[in-house]
């Protein structure tokens, strides 16, 4: 097995129910934080780590992502031609040299699991990671820590963190040796009832994978929601290989939840280099007003 991670899954061909209806014509990815969609981020934070490949799973809705990431030569040339070459560079950016985008459909909605394995062909005998851009890092360098702590352990890692112990059957729940992340994970389980989650250690959109995964996919019943489950595949990859957990640093806005998402957008809101004076002075007004 090739032990370099430079090949990255994004699962993205979700209907994104939560927000319709805007997404009824643009794909949740797409929404923005201020004025950064949110497939970017994850895509940004990959190619930090070092991943020169990036592979989305897709559906026939989800054309805005693959032009996101195209030339606009119309766009450009406008640009070019009135002069507004720092806008220029900006879209031009989006994109570094070197990185590859490419795009395979996923033509049922199985679950998270399926979508990963829609990814198989693409991958070879390659260790790779999986990013969702539900899940907006604060740290863009989880994926480069995850990637660091898989030339050490040569193992599956998945990203972890705190969950409220009420909200554990809203994720993959794992169980740690002694609460220790330098040992292999115990125990993973999709989505558990409070009473019988084995911890509220979460989950999170961040994984790198072997390819052994694939084998565990294709064989794996269907589980919670009739859905292939990725966490379900990676319990019986437990049988076979160790895994590992890594507790991601700093905040994490999980923006598949408008509650999340409005979070996100007002605290990158209060950071943007354009906005964070005119914007902290009108939430300071707006509080006032509550």
């Amino acid at each position: 097995m090739k032990m370099k991670v430079s090949k990255a899954v994004f699962p993205v061909a979700g209907l994104g129910t939560r927000f319709l209806p805007v997404t009824k014509a643009n794909p949740k990815e797409m929404l923005p934080i201020v004025d950064k969609p949110l497939i970017q981020y994850a895509v940004e934070e990959a190619i930090a780590a070092g991943i020169t490949e990036l592979i989305f799973v897709t559906s026939s809705e989800k054309r805005a992502i693959e032009d996101h990431f195209d030339r606009n030569w119309e766009l450009e040339h406008r640009l070019r031609e009135t002069g507004k070459f720092e806008l220029l560079e900006l879209v031009n950016s989006i994109l570094p040299k070197g990185v590859n985008c490419v795009y395979v459909r996923q033509t049922e909605q199985l679950g998270l699991g399926h979508a990963v394995l829609c990814a198989k062909p693409l991958i070879n005998n390659e260790p790779f990671a999986v990013l969702l851009a539900d899940d907006l890092m604060e740290q863009q360098t989880c994926l480069q820590e995850m990637i660091t702590q898989f030339q050490t352990y040569h193992s599956s890692i998945i990203a972890v963190e705190s969950v409220p112990a009420e909200k554990t059957d809203q994720y993959g729940i794992v169980e740690l040796c002694d609460h220790d992340l330098t040992k292999p994970v115990q125990k993973i389980i999709e989505k558990p009832k409070p009473n019988v989650a084995p911890s509220n250690l979460g989950v999170v959109g961040r994984y790198i994978l072997t390819p052994e995964i694939f084998d565990h996919l294709q064989n794996v019943a269907t589980g919670v929601g009739n859905e292939i489950q990725l966490t379900d595949a990676i319990a019986t990859l437990m049988q076979q290989q160790s895994v590992y957990a890594h507790q991601i640093s700093g905040k994490r806005f999980d923006c598949g939840d408008k509650l999340g998402y409005l979070k996100a957008t007002v605290e990158y809101g209060l950071r943007h280099p354009e906005l964070k004076g005119k914007f902290t002075h009108f939430l300071k007004e707006l509080t006032k007003e509550i």
